[in-house]
């Protein structure tokens, strides 16, 4: 606890385990490392912690209940109820940066991190990490946590370039006031493009198009009382077969055929999805508003032309703005592409407690998504990392 007397003195450990990024993942793995006595020093780019939840648009909310998303030593508020504001996701990591003394450097940058060698810090074993000012920072080990929505990604499709309309990533949306009385065509049916959708059908926009490449798989937040995340964590390490079929099946009982709408049932099985890295699509109004026709869905982008947009069946359409919920990119190549950890997608070959063979000492935290919840993850990683660390540094409680 932050003032225990019996607390260790973490400013003895001359080489620090470094933590990149000041989000959920970050804060959460620092606190669980001070926790078992060990020292770490989180370094963030942006002037404070939460800096991409700070960025995302007013209406978002957690879609994993108040219970099951606190960090590690610190429960969430009640009084911020079930499903948790970006506002107050954003008080609860400054809360929680404060409550664990956590070591925070801010407005630094880390741009490549490499293996130590003799001959920078006297010994063959840690890391050094290339920061912005020429900092050169010495690590016994590092958590990358520099986040799951790194890089925003535009859609690369034909004439994107040379494209006549307004054209912005997800990422820059904030609230439909803007694009009232507009006609705003959202790409991409993930749990981003389909609540921006709705948020601009219900703030005022004259005409939302939804452009669907792969028809969703579609899930009640909560039926009953029961939150579809504890589903998620009941059939996590069941065969992906079986949730297929489980998922066919609660689907067809609890969420309407969307076909006559353009939205027809997907193909494939709701878990055979996930482990591809398509998350479902909770609903927070979707249902409704394509029901009710203030959300058309249409077919996927080809290709921009001139001031018109090319759709996959041949139509065009000349929208007043383009609203691109395609994604994000880890963006972790200059960082650490050149130490072999990274899949063909560019993605961490291991997470939490699991560091790569070939690079003892270096953790990655928060670059899944899974069904169960990314915050109940990130906590889960945070406990193993730092079990991990203080056992094979032999510094701490292991």
């Amino acid at each position: 606890m932050p003032g225990d007397p019996t607390a260790p003195d973490l400013t003895t450990q001359p080489r620090p385990v470094y933590v990149i990024g000041a989000g959920p993942g970050g804060l959460a793995a620092a606190a669980a490392l001070r926790a078992r006595g060990v020292r770490a020093v989180v370094v963030e780019k942006s002037d404070g912690v939460g800096a991409s939840w700070r960025r995302h648009y007013d209406r978002l909310h957690l879609h994993t209940t108040r219970r099951l998303s606190a960090l590690p030593g610190l429960a969430i508020p009640r009084r911020f109820g079930r499903w948790v504001s970006r506002d107050d996701v954003v008080r609860y990591l400054e809360k929680y940066a404060e409550f664990h003394e956590l070591e925070l450097v801010t407005g630094v940058e880390v741009t490549r991190i490499e293996r130590a060698t003799p001959a920078e810090d006297g010994s063959g074993d840690g890391w050094i990490l290339h920061a912005s000012g020429g900092r050169e920072l010495a690590a016994a080990a590092v958590v990358v946590a520099t986040g799951f929505n790194h890089t925003p990604a535009l859609p690369d499709r034909p004439g994107r370039d040379a494209y006549e309309g307004r054209l912005l990533h997800a990422c820059e949306y904030r609230n439909p006031q803007p694009y009232a009385g507009q006609d705003v065509l959202v790409v991409g049916v993930g749990n981003t493009g389909a609540e921006i959708a709705v948020d601009l059908a219900e703030g005022g926009a004259a005409r939302v198009r939804l452009a669907v490449r792969t028809a969703p798989h579609i899930l009640r937040r909560s039926t009953a009382g029961w939150p579809a995340q504890r589903s998620g964590i009941l059939v996590r390490r069941l065969p992906a077969r079986l949730v297929d079929r489980l998922g066919a099946l609660v689907a067809k009982v609890s969420v309407p055929d969307l076909s006559a709408y353009g939205l027809p049932r997907p193909t494939t099985g709701l878990y055979s999805r996930v482990k591809q890295g398509s998350i479902p699509v909770q609903d927070v109004g979707l249902i409704d508003a394509v029901r009710g026709g203030k959300v058309e869905p249409v077919a996927a982008v080809e290709a921009f032309d001139g001031a018109e947009v090319v759709l996959a069946d041949g139509s065009r359409i000349a929208p007043d703005v383009v609203i691109a919920a395609t994604g994000y990119r880890r963006a972790l190549e200059e960082l650490v592409g050149h130490l072999g950890v990274l899949d063909e997608r560019g993605r961490p070959r291991t997470h939490g407690a699991r560091s790569p063979e070939q690079a003892r000492g270096l953790y990655f935290t928060g670059f899944s998504n899974p069904i169960s919840g990314m915050f109940r993850e990130m906590a889960m990683d945070a406990e193993k990392i730092a079990k991990a660390v203080a056992r094979r540094s032999g510094t701490g409680a292991a």
